[in-house]
Protein backbone atom coordinates (compact mmCIF):
# COMPACT_ATOMS: atom_id res chain seq x y z
CA UNK A 1 0.00 0.00 0.00
CA UNK A 2 1.53 2.96 -1.40
CA UNK A 3 0.06 6.22 0.35
CA UNK A 4 0.68 9.71 -0.63
CA UNK A 5 1.24 11.98 2.45
CA UNK A 6 -2.19 13.42 2.02
CA UNK A 7 -3.39 9.90 2.05
CA UNK A 8 -2.11 8.87 5.28
CA UNK A 9 -2.77 12.14 6.84
CA UNK A 10 -6.76 11.55 5.73
CA UNK A 11 -6.93 8.38 6.78
CA UNK A 12 -5.66 9.47 10.47
CA UNK A 13 -7.69 12.47 10.34
CA UNK A 14 -10.94 10.61 9.88
CA UNK A 15 -10.03 8.07 12.30
CA UNK A 16 -9.29 11.00 14.91
CA UNK A 17 -12.73 12.05 14.42
CA UNK A 18 -14.58 8.99 14.94
CA UNK A 19 -12.71 8.85 18.40
CA UNK A 20 -12.78 12.57 19.41
CA UNK A 21 -14.45 14.65 17.57
CA UNK A 22 -12.06 16.30 16.11
CA UNK A 23 -9.91 15.89 12.80
CA UNK A 24 -6.62 16.70 14.77
CA UNK A 25 -7.42 15.06 17.33
CA UNK A 26 -7.83 15.77 21.05
CA UNK A 27 -4.79 14.33 23.05
CA UNK A 28 -6.22 15.11 26.77
CA UNK A 29 -9.87 13.28 25.95
CA UNK A 30 -10.80 10.94 28.65
CA UNK A 31 -14.12 8.48 27.74
CA UNK A 32 -15.22 5.89 30.42
CA UNK A 33 -16.68 3.13 28.96
CA UNK A 34 -18.09 -0.71 30.08
CA UNK A 35 -15.98 -1.98 27.87
CA UNK A 36 -13.13 -3.65 30.12
CA UNK A 37 -12.70 -6.98 30.62
CA UNK A 38 -15.96 -8.60 31.68
CA UNK A 39 -17.67 -5.53 30.64
CA UNK A 40 -16.07 -3.56 33.63
CA UNK A 41 -15.40 0.58 33.41
CA UNK A 42 -12.16 1.68 31.94
CA UNK A 43 -10.27 4.62 30.87
CA UNK A 44 -10.05 5.46 26.89
CA UNK A 45 -7.51 8.23 26.73
CA UNK A 46 -5.77 9.95 24.17
CA UNK A 47 -6.08 11.24 20.40
CA UNK A 48 -7.48 8.00 18.81
CA UNK A 49 -8.57 6.81 22.42
CA UNK A 50 -6.30 3.53 23.59
CA UNK A 51 -7.73 1.55 26.65
CA UNK A 52 -6.93 1.61 30.10
CA UNK A 53 -6.68 -2.95 30.34
CA UNK A 54 -5.64 -2.38 25.78
CA UNK A 55 -2.52 -0.26 25.32
CA UNK A 56 -2.71 2.91 27.68
CA UNK A 57 0.07 1.06 30.00
CA UNK A 58 2.84 1.13 27.15
CA UNK A 59 1.50 5.31 26.35
CA UNK A 60 2.13 5.83 29.72
CA UNK A 61 5.77 4.40 30.02
CA UNK A 62 6.91 6.29 26.57
CA UNK A 63 5.93 9.38 28.43
CA UNK A 64 7.62 8.49 31.25
CA UNK A 65 10.28 7.50 30.13
CA UNK A 66 10.45 10.69 27.50
CA UNK A 67 10.58 12.71 29.48
CA UNK A 68 7.59 15.39 30.14
CA UNK A 69 6.16 17.84 32.02
CA UNK A 70 4.38 15.71 33.58
CA UNK A 71 6.23 12.62 33.64
CA UNK A 72 7.62 12.51 37.07
CA UNK A 73 3.63 12.88 38.53
CA UNK A 74 3.02 10.20 36.64
CA UNK A 75 6.02 7.81 37.48
CA UNK A 76 3.89 6.11 40.51
CA UNK A 77 1.27 5.17 38.06
CA UNK A 78 3.06 3.60 35.14
CA UNK A 79 3.47 0.36 36.39
CA UNK A 80 -0.27 0.26 37.85
CA UNK A 81 -2.25 0.86 34.62
CA UNK A 82 -3.17 -2.23 33.35
CA UNK A 83 -3.43 -4.03 36.54
CA UNK A 84 -4.71 -1.79 39.75
CA UNK A 85 -8.15 0.08 38.32
CA UNK A 86 -8.00 3.69 37.36
CA UNK A 87 -11.13 4.70 36.64
CA UNK A 88 -11.78 6.08 39.70
CA UNK A 89 -8.48 8.06 40.36
CA UNK A 90 -8.91 11.74 39.78
CA UNK A 91 -5.29 12.66 40.22
CA UNK A 92 -4.41 10.21 37.55
CA UNK A 93 -7.10 11.29 35.11
CA UNK A 94 -6.34 15.19 35.60
CA UNK A 95 -3.00 14.14 35.25
CA UNK A 96 -2.98 12.69 31.62
CA UNK A 97 -5.85 14.93 31.13
CA UNK A 98 -3.40 18.59 31.54
CA UNK A 99 -0.44 16.27 29.76
CA UNK A 100 -2.40 15.67 26.30
CA UNK A 101 -4.15 19.38 26.28
CA UNK A 102 -0.99 21.17 27.91
CA UNK A 103 2.70 19.20 27.41
CA UNK A 104 3.59 19.55 23.26
CA UNK A 105 6.10 16.20 24.51
CA UNK A 106 2.96 14.22 25.04
CA UNK A 107 1.66 15.64 21.57
CA UNK A 108 4.61 13.78 20.31
CA UNK A 109 4.51 10.88 22.12
CA UNK A 110 0.88 10.14 21.64
CA UNK A 111 1.27 10.75 17.56
CA UNK A 112 4.59 8.47 17.51
CA UNK A 113 2.56 5.53 19.87
CA UNK A 114 -0.52 5.56 17.64
CA UNK A 115 1.19 5.36 14.28
CA UNK A 116 3.72 1.98 15.62
CA UNK A 117 1.03 0.47 17.73
CA UNK A 118 -1.94 0.85 15.45
CA UNK A 119 -0.70 2.65 11.99
CA UNK A 120 2.09 0.44 11.10
CA UNK A 121 0.30 -3.20 12.00
CA UNK A 122 -2.49 -1.99 10.02
CA UNK A 123 -0.99 -1.17 7.16
CA UNK A 124 0.86 -4.32 7.46
CA UNK A 125 -1.90 -6.13 7.86
CA UNK A 126 -3.37 -4.61 4.52
CA UNK A 127 -0.05 -5.53 2.61
CA UNK A 128 -0.54 -9.01 3.37
CA UNK A 129 -3.52 -9.47 2.47
CA UNK A 130 -2.95 -7.31 -1.19
CA UNK A 131 -4.81 -4.52 -0.59
CA UNK A 132 -3.69 -1.49 -2.33
CA UNK A 133 -6.42 1.54 -2.30
CA UNK A 134 -5.90 4.03 0.27
CA UNK A 135 -10.01 3.82 1.32
CA UNK A 136 -9.06 -0.01 1.70
CA UNK A 137 -6.43 1.43 4.01
CA UNK A 138 -8.93 3.78 6.05
CA UNK A 139 -11.20 0.65 6.49
CA UNK A 140 -8.34 -1.71 7.98
CA UNK A 141 -7.12 1.41 10.35
CA UNK A 142 -10.36 2.17 11.70
CA UNK A 143 -10.59 -1.84 12.77
CA UNK A 144 -7.40 -1.90 14.31
CA UNK A 145 -8.18 1.58 16.36
CA UNK A 146 -11.96 0.55 17.25
CA UNK A 147 -11.42 -2.94 17.99
CA UNK A 148 -7.53 -4.01 17.80
CA UNK A 149 -7.64 -5.55 14.58
CA UNK A 150 -9.92 -7.63 11.77
CA UNK A 151 -11.94 -9.83 13.90
CA UNK A 152 -12.58 -13.28 12.73
CA UNK A 153 -16.01 -13.22 14.03
CA UNK A 154 -16.85 -10.32 11.15
CA UNK A 155 -14.75 -12.18 8.00
CA UNK A 156 -17.04 -15.37 8.76
CA UNK A 157 -20.29 -13.45 7.94
CA UNK A 158 -19.33 -12.93 4.31
CA UNK A 159 -18.26 -14.99 1.41
CA UNK A 160 -15.32 -12.53 -0.75
CA UNK A 161 -11.82 -13.73 -0.04
CA UNK A 162 -9.00 -11.00 0.00
CA UNK A 163 -6.97 -10.24 -3.13
CA UNK A 164 -4.40 -12.18 -1.74
CA UNK A 165 -6.02 -15.20 -1.43
CA UNK A 166 -7.99 -14.41 -5.06
CA UNK A 167 -10.66 -12.40 -3.56
CA UNK A 168 -11.35 -8.92 -5.67
CA UNK A 169 -9.87 -5.47 -3.41
CA UNK A 170 -13.05 -3.36 -3.64
CA UNK A 171 -15.24 -6.11 -3.31
CA UNK A 172 -14.10 -7.62 -0.12
CA UNK A 173 -14.14 -4.09 1.29
CA UNK A 174 -17.90 -3.63 0.31
CA UNK A 175 -18.74 -6.41 2.29
CA UNK A 176 -16.61 -6.49 5.18
CA UNK A 177 -17.59 -3.15 5.67
CA UNK A 178 -21.30 -3.89 5.55
CA UNK A 179 -20.73 -7.19 7.67
CA UNK A 180 -18.91 -4.72 9.95
CA UNK A 181 -21.76 -2.52 10.22
CA UNK A 182 -24.40 -5.17 10.95
CA UNK A 183 -22.22 -6.49 13.71
CA UNK A 184 -21.91 -3.14 15.63
CA UNK A 185 -25.65 -3.37 15.70
CA UNK A 186 -26.15 -5.85 16.69
CA UNK A 187 -23.65 -6.15 19.54
CA UNK A 188 -24.91 -6.54 23.03
CA UNK A 189 -23.05 -3.54 24.52
CA UNK A 190 -25.24 -0.07 23.88
CA UNK A 191 -22.22 1.66 23.52
CA UNK A 192 -20.64 -0.60 20.64
CA UNK A 193 -23.88 -0.34 18.94
CA UNK A 194 -23.88 3.33 19.09
CA UNK A 195 -20.54 3.21 16.99
CA UNK A 196 -22.11 2.45 13.75
CA UNK A 197 -21.24 6.11 12.58
CA UNK A 198 -18.14 5.01 11.90
CA UNK A 199 -19.23 2.06 8.94
CA UNK A 200 -21.50 4.50 8.17
CA UNK A 201 -18.98 6.79 7.00
CA UNK A 202 -17.07 4.20 5.04
CA UNK A 203 -20.33 2.90 3.62
CA UNK A 204 -20.60 6.35 2.43
CA UNK A 205 -17.12 6.46 0.74
CA UNK A 206 -17.35 3.11 -0.88
CA UNK A 207 -20.46 3.58 -2.43
CA UNK A 208 -19.09 6.65 -3.89
CA UNK A 209 -16.25 5.02 -5.04
CA UNK A 210 -13.95 6.92 -3.19
CA UNK A 211 -11.06 4.75 -3.52
CA UNK A 212 -7.88 6.88 -3.81
CA UNK A 213 -9.52 9.25 -1.14
CA UNK A 214 -9.68 12.35 -3.64
CA UNK A 215 -12.89 13.12 -3.15
CA UNK A 216 -12.60 15.27 -0.31
CA UNK A 217 -14.41 16.45 2.25
CA UNK A 218 -14.89 13.26 3.96
CA UNK A 219 -17.85 13.54 6.43
CA UNK A 220 -17.55 11.74 9.44
CA UNK A 221 -19.59 11.49 12.05
CA UNK A 222 -20.81 14.95 10.88
CA UNK A 223 -17.60 16.51 10.42
CA UNK A 224 -16.03 17.42 7.31
CA UNK A 225 -12.53 15.84 6.64
CA UNK A 226 -10.09 17.64 3.59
Amino acid sequence: MNLTATQRRLIVQVVNVFETGRPEGDYGAIAIFHDGPHDIRQITYGRSQTTEYGRLRDLIAMYVRAPGRFSADLLPYADKVGTVPLVDDARFKQLIRRAGREDPEMRRIQDEFFDKAYFVPAIAWADAHGLVEALSGLVVYDSFIHSGGILWIIRGMFAESPPSEGGDEHTWVREYVAARHRWLSRHPRAAVRATTYRTACLKREVARDNWALSLVPIVAHGVPVS
